[in-house]
């Protein structure tokens, strides 16, 4: 692994590129990039390469949008106190988890509001190399509703516990996370206390959540778990389940009308439950909900639990994807749907002049072997090469 280096303008020439996840294969393409901005893009001999311009050999290769990963953690003990980390460490640890894989934006989905945006600002200011980071913060736990695997994390961290103590309070602590510049809110509607326990978010707390949320047009994420904890997020204005809900058994056609309707996104987490099996969350029902849902028209976003899990590695995500939807439907989840539903379609999500300089290189072409999305040979966010592997 080469380390990462600050590009100056460059071009790549001779990949095949898909500049969204609909166009036409794009062979023996140049992308220009300047000012860490896709300035051009088109088939060689089309679009000039400046004299003396550096050039990245994209032969043999494809060319894709930067990906986004719409559930990881950054809840490494660095990660969460990055004020007291070495750089270095941090920096190798945002590539260990998430660029090495192409990941160029990450939605943090749990940690605290004060060590996610302090490791967005550290990178902002170019004090480390990583991703976007977009991040919920702390989560709200209903009372005494800690999930199982969470209580000893928080008290190894010496980080208070965020469980709700009441309504009113829980919306002013929401108050206080949006103006420390969070990006969404994560509810837990469904948290696990045992092997058969469930607690259930009160609907009222998650109704008054969510329509402060949405005050501050901040998007409101639930871990649902089982049917109940799916149905109380739905009912009362949740925008994304952050995780499948193999428990509760198959979705049929009502169920997929319901989140359509409502206009739900979904983040499956597929390989979490290969990694952690059990006969109540058997992965074949997981496959059958993404695909109930992607071909009911519902939206699906890629996101690996990265970060909880300390598998980093998503080729499991992508064959698990790959038995519930085409390849394209894969690069939809990876970059034209999340930068959408968060907001920044105008940004990323595509190959396209004007749009930040996010991009992918991949070695081979996801059209012939959907794994190989993560094949990744070199990672680009905003002209910035974060992990380029030879």
């Amino acid at each position: 692994m080469s380390e990462p280096a600050l590009a100056e303008d460059f071009a790549i020439i001779g990949a095949r590129i898909y500049t969204d996840p609909q166009a036409k294969a794009l062979d023996d393409g140049v992308v220009i990039i300047r000012d860490g901005r896709i300035a051009a893009v088109g088939q060689r001999g089309k679009v000039a390469v400046p004299q003396g311009l550096e050039v990245v050999s994209g032969t043999g290769r494809t060319l894709v949008a930067g990906f986004w990963n719409s559930h990881v953690h950054l809840m490494t003990h660095d990660l969460l106190h990055p004020k007291v980390a070495e750089p270095a460490k941090l920096e190798g640890q945002l590539r260990d988890m998430f660029t090495r894989w192409g990941f160029t934006t990450v939605f943090d989905l749990t940690s605290s509001t004060a060590s996610a945006t302090t490791l967005r600002r550290m990178i902002a200011e170019r004090r480390i190399a990583g991703p976007q980071i977009l991040t919920v913060g702390d989560p709200f736990f209903p009372k005494d509703g800690t999930p199982v695997y969470a209580r000893p994390v928080y008290e190894a961290e010496h980080i208070a516990i965020p469980e709700i103590r009441s309504t009113p309070e829980a919306v002013a602590r929401l108050d206080r996370q949006a103006e420390a510049g969070v990006d969404g809110v994560k509810l837990f509607t469904g948290a696990i206390l045992g092997a058969e326990e469930v607690m259930v978010m009160p609907a009222d707390e998650i109704r008054a959540l969510t329509a402060e949320a949405h005050r501050h047009r901040l998007p409101v994420f639930a871990h649902p778990t089982n049917n109940e904890g799916m149905n109380a997020a739905v009912e009362n204005g949740v925008d994304v389940l952050a995780h499948a809900t193999p428990i509760a058994g198959p979705w049929d056609a009502a169920q997929v009308r319901k989140l359509v309707v409502a206009h739900v996104a979904l983040v499956p987490t597929m390989m979490l439950f290969e990694v952690y099996p059990s006969d109540s969350t058997p992965v074949a029902t997981v496959v059958q909900q993404v695909r109930a849902l992607s071909e009911g028209g519902g939206e699906v976003l890629f996101g690996t639990d990265a970060g909880f899990m300390d598998v980093f590695d998503p080729s499991a995500e992508y064959r698990l994807l790959g038995q519930a939807m085409d390849w394209r439907h894969v690069l939809t989840t990876l970059t034209t749907a999340p930068a959408r539903r968060f907001g920044q379609s105008h940004e990323r999500g595509r190959i396209v002049p004007g749009q930040a300089a996010d991009m992918v290189l991949l070695d081979g072409d996801p059209a012939l072997d959907v794994t190989t999305f993560s094949k990744v040979a070199l990672t680009i966010r905003a002209g910035e090469i974060l992990s380029s592997i030879e």
